[in-house]
C-alpha cells in the first residue's frame, strides 16, 4: 500500500474523481496563457490572436505526448491494447506534448498569416512557466522522483517538511526530481522575460529549448521511470541533446542570414516569405 501524506484525488463526485494532477496543469496552461495574452498585446497583435493557438495546441500536445509515450511501450500496449487511450492512468511524455504544441502551433500560424518565430517567443516564457508548475502534479501523483534516499539527506535540502512527507512512498523516500525540474523551470521563466526585450525574433524561443533541454538532462538521469531507447540509453536525455543543437542552430542561421529585428523593435509580422532587413 502506497503511504503518502498528499492524496492524489482532490474531489470525488460519486464515481467521478478529479485528480490534482489535472488540476495543476490546467493551472499552468491558463497561467500561461494569461502573461502570453499580456506579451502578445505589447507587440499589436490583437487579443484574441493566441486563443485558437494555444487551445488546439495544448488539446493536439496532449494527444502527441500520449502517442510518444505509447510508442516507446509499445511491446506492453500491444499486450494491452485497452489501456491506450487510459490517459488517467499515467503515461504522458512532456517531449511528445511539445512536438504535438510546436507542430499545431507552426500550422496555425501559417494558416492565420502569423510569424511563427515571435509567436514562439510570446509564448515560451509561457511554456516553461506551465511546465514547472505541471510538475508539481507529478508530486501529487508521486511520479516523476528520483532513487531512494534517507530522510536525512531530504532534510539536508532544506526543502519544505510536507514535500519530505510526500516523498515517503511505499516505505522509501525518494529524491524529489519534480521539484528540481520545477525550480529549473521557473528559474528559466525569469529569465526569458526578463532578457527577451534584448534578444531577436526567434531566439527566446530558442533559448527556451536550450534552457530547458539542459535541465531536463541532468535531471532526467536521476530519475527511475524514464522512457528508454536501449537499455542504457535514455530517450528524454537524447531529444534532449538534439533540442540543445537545434535551438542553437537556428539562432546562428537566422543571425547570419536574416540578421532578424530585435523582439522589443518588431510590430505584428506575418508569415516569413523575404529575407528580414
Amino acid at each position: 500500500m502506497m503511504l503518502s501524506y498528499i492524496d492524489p484525488v482532490a474531489i470525488e463526485l460519486g464515481p467521478l474523481s478529479i485528480r490534482w494532477y489535472g488540476i495543476i496543469i490546467a493551472a499552468g496552461i491558463l497561467l500561461g496563457y494569461f502573461i502570453a495574452q499580456a506579451g502578445v498585446k505589447r507587440i499589436g497583435y490583437d487579443k484574441d490572436t493566441l486563443v485558437d493557438i494555444i487551445f488546439w495546441s495544448a488539446i493536439f500536445g496532449f494527444i502527441v505526448a500520449r502517442i510518444y509515450f505509447v510508442i516507446f511501450q509499445l511491446p506492453y500496449y500491444i499486450q494491452n491494447p485497452i489501456e491506450i487511450p487510459m490517459i488517467w492512468h499515467g503515461g504522458i511524455a512532456i517531449h511528445g506534448g511539445l512536438i504535438g504544441g510546436f507542430a499545431t502551433g507552426v500550422i496555425l500560424c501559417k494558416m492565420k498569416n502569423y510569424n511563427p518565430f515571435q509567436i514562439g517567443d510570446v509564448i515560451a516564457p509561457s511554456i516553461i512557466l506551465g511546465q514547472g508548475i505541471g510538475r508539481w502534479g507529478n508530486f501529487m501523483n508521486h511520479e516523476a522522483h528520483g532513487g531512494p534516499v534517507s530522510r536525512a539527506a531530504l532534510e539536508h535540502l532544506h526543502i519544505p517538511e510536507f514535500i519530505i512527507k510526500n516523498m515517503y512512498i511505499d516505505g522509501q523516500y525518494y529524491q524529489p526530481t519534480f521539484l528540481y525540474e520545477s525550480v529549473w523551470d521557473i528559474l528559466g521563466f525569469i529569465i526569458l522575460i526578463t532578457v527577451r526585450k534584448h534578444l531577436k525574433i526567434g531566439e527566446t524561443f530558442c533559448l527556451y529549448l536550450i534552457w530547458y533541454s539542459i535541465g531536463r538532462f541532468f535531471v532526467e538521469g536521476m530519475r527511475t521511470d524514464s522512457l528508454m531507447l536501449t537499455e542504457h540509453i535514455r530517450v528524454a536525455q537524447v531529444m534532449s541533446v538534439i533540442l540543445v543543437i537545434i535551438g542553437i542552430a537556428i539562432i546562428i542561421y537566422r543571425r547570419v542570414k536574416y540578421n532578424p529585428l530585435q523582439y522589443k523593435e518588431a510590430g505584428p509580422l506575418t508569415w516569413p516569405k523575404t529575407k528580414v532587413k
